[in-house]
């Protein structure tokens, strides 16, 4: 009895928090959002709580920069089926190139699970100083990463140029994120890029290797937390050889340029406001049925009582100023040329002042 109770506890105590989780879920969008959420922060935690161990094992093995890569892969194949998540991923290949600086654009803590798919071996990521006391801060000390002040500009290019020397001699990897911050939004867009990046590839010579993850606004975002799946794609290597200083705002805008084209490429579609017809935008209104106009009513012209027009009012210099003929300036009022105001109109009713009829 005893023997099997050593099995049964244990299930026993995992399984009645998945039934809680499993019940909030089904509850509504809300539960289902929070239930996610615990899931996919506990999974985090657990794995991050095992990656100190494989670091620490796997540092006195003398292979310290694969342990992102162990302790990566472990926590897609854990998090991809308890959250029902899966990613997709295109030119893998690419990531053969050893050592390579890997750009990916940010969208939120998700990124970690795409990460995890993908992620290879001898390589380890540049992080903002602040993620060293977080759940990751242990593994991620441990595994090599480089920590960045973002707050003290000579200590972070005196990290970048550490990082570079070490990629070269120990033939390692980084990953970066170019944008700086999460950005996540519903229509795919990538915020301006920082230069960090670009000048650790051109001063170390390293080739640029862009990630481009699909927005996944669809799947996850603040009180969304769906399933499905996720693509993500590995574009071809963009050498830095013979490359200066001076290259790294055009190589930072090429790259940009190419993960923005991507990125709109290999995500859902998602109507902008600018894309909707006109019916479909905030405050227009839809085509309505044509309405039959009832017939003009004829109008009788005004008779004449006398047949003498008065002389027109002169300044004081004894100009004279031209007569209008009412009716007319009526009539050019109604077909749209000129306004109220005597400001020339155009079709749609906008005021066009100053047009130089020829």
């Amino acid at each position: 009895m005893s023997f099997l109770a050593l099995f049964i506890k244990p299930l026993a105590y995992i399984s009645v928090p998945v039934i809680i989780l499993r019940t909030i879920a089904s509850a509504s969008p809300v539960g289902r959002y929070y239930a996610q959420l615990t899931i996919y922060l506990g999974t985090l935690a657990v794995v991050s709580t095992w990656g100190v161990f494989v670091a620490v094992g796997m540092t006195l093995m003398g292979r310290r920069h694969d342990v992102n890569h162990v302790v990566a892969r472990s926590f897609y194949a854990i998090a991809s089926r308890v959250l029902n998540i899966q990613v997709e991923v295109e030119g893998e290949e690419h990531l053969q190139t050893c050592p390579m600086v890997m750009v990916g654009n940010h969208q939120s803590m998700l990124d970690i699970l795409y990460l995890g798919r993908m992620f290879p071996k001898k390589a380890s990521i540049m992080a903002k100083k602040e993620l060293q006391w977080s759940p990751l801060g242990p593994w991620m000390f441990m595994s090599g990463a480089v920590f960045v002040d973002r707050g003290n500009s000579t200590k972070a290019h005196g990290s970048l140029a550490a990082a570079g020397d070490e990629m070269r001699t120990k033939q390692i990897s980084l990953m970066m994120y170019p944008e700086g911050t999460r950005h996540c939004q519903e229509v795919p867009s990538l915020l301006p890029f920082k230069k960090g990046a670009f000048h650790l590839a051109v001063q170390a010579g390293i080739p640029i290797i862009p990630i481009v993850c699909e927005n996944y606004w669809r799947i996850y975002h603040k009180g969304v937390f769906g399933t499905g799946t996720i693509r993500v794609r590995v574009l071809p290597p963009i050498s830095t050889t013979g490359l200066s200083v001076s290259d790294v705002p055009e190589i930072t805008t090429l790259v940009r340029d190419q993960m923005l084209a991507t990125l709109r490429e290999i995500s859902v579609k998602v109507t902008s406001e600018e894309e909707m017809k006109p019916a479909e935008q905030p405050g227009m209104k839809a085509d309505l049925p044509p309405i039959d106009k009832p017939d003009p009513i004829p109008v009788t012209p005004a008779k004449v009582v006398s047949d003498e027009v008065p002389d027109a009012p002169s300044d004081e210099d004894g100009s004279e100023t031209p007569s209008v003929d009412t009716s007319l300036s009526r009539s050019l009022r109604q077909e749209g040329s000129i306004s109220e105001y005597g400001t020339e109109t155009d079709d749609e009713g906008m005021v066009v002042v100053g047009r130089q009829h020829h």
